[in-house]
C-alpha cells in the first residue's frame, strides 16, 4: 500500500490517512463573532481558522482527492470546541445537489457533521435538500458566484426542534450558508436556534 502523506506538511503517514500529530495539534477552534450569518455579534460560528495553510490543503484533499479520514480529524477538532452553552440538539449538514454527490461519491459536509455529532451523542438530520445545481462556489470569484436564493428546501419530517448546528466545509462570502439559513428560518426555525460550524473561512 502506498503511504499517505500529511496534507499539512507532507510527512508520510503509513496506512493511516489524515494529518500527522504535529498538524493535528495545530488545529484550534475559534469562536467567530463577525460573519454574514447573524445580525447580532454574539458568537455563533466555530471554525478552525482561515482558509490557508493546513486548513486549505486538508479541505482540498478531502473534497477533491477523497481522503475521507480527514473529515473525522477535522470534524473531531470542531467537536472538541463546540460550546456547551449552545445546547445543540441536532446537527444539519449542508447538502450537495444529487448530481454532484453522485459525481463525488460523498458529501463532505455530511461526513463533517457526523464527526462533530458523534462524541456529543447528537443526531444528524438531512433536513435540507439542494434542489438546484450550481457551480462550485469556492472556485468562483465573489462577483461571479451563483445566486443561491431558493436553491434549498426543507424536509419538514427531518427538521428537529431546539438549537441546531449547520455544518459546511468552508465559509467565504457566506452565500451557501445564508441560503440554507433562510430556508430553515422560513420553515419556522428561530434565528437564535441556529449556530454554524465550518473548517475554515
Amino acid at each position: 500500500m502506498i503511504p499517505h502523506a500529511c496534507p499539512g506538511c507532507g510527512q508520510q503517514l503509513g496506512r493511516a490517512a489524515g494529518l500527522c500529530a504535529p498538524c493535528r495539534a495545530g488545529l484550534h477552534v475559534r469562536l467567530e463573532t463577525h460573519s454574514p450569518l447573524r445580525a447580532t455579534p454574539a458568537p455563533h460560528l466555530i471554525t478552525l481558522g482561515r482558509y490557508a495553510g493546513v486548513n486549505r490543503r486538508a479541505v482540498r484533499e478531502l473534497k477533491f482527492t477523497g481522503v475521507r479520514d480527514l473529515a473525522g480529524v477535522l470534524g473531531g477538532a470542531l467537536a472538541d470546541g463546540l460550546p456547551a452553552h449552545w445546547n445543540i440538539q441536532a446537527v444539519i449538514p449542508v447538502p450537495l445537489h444529487a448530481a454532484r454527490q453522485r459525481q463525488r461519491g460523498f458529501n463532505q459536509a455530511d461526513l463533517l457533521a457526523r464527526a462533530i455529532a458523534r462524541p456529543h451523542g447528537l443526531p444528524v438530520h438531512a433536513a435540507l435538500t439542494r434542489t438546484r445545481a450550481t457551480r462550485q462556489q469556492a472556485r468562483q470569484h465573489a462577483a461571479d458566484r451563483d445566486d443561491l436564493h431558493g436553491a434549498f428546501t426543507v424536509n419538514a419530517r427531518e427538521l428537529p426542534r431546539g438549537p441546531l448546528l449547520l455544518v459546511d466545509d468552508v465559509l467565504t462570502t457566506g452565500h451557501t450558508l445564508i441560503a440554507c439559513r433562510d430556508a430553515l428560518l422560513q420553515a419556522g426555525v428561530a434565528p437564535d436556534d441556529l449556530s454554524y460550524a465550518v473548517i475554515a473561512r
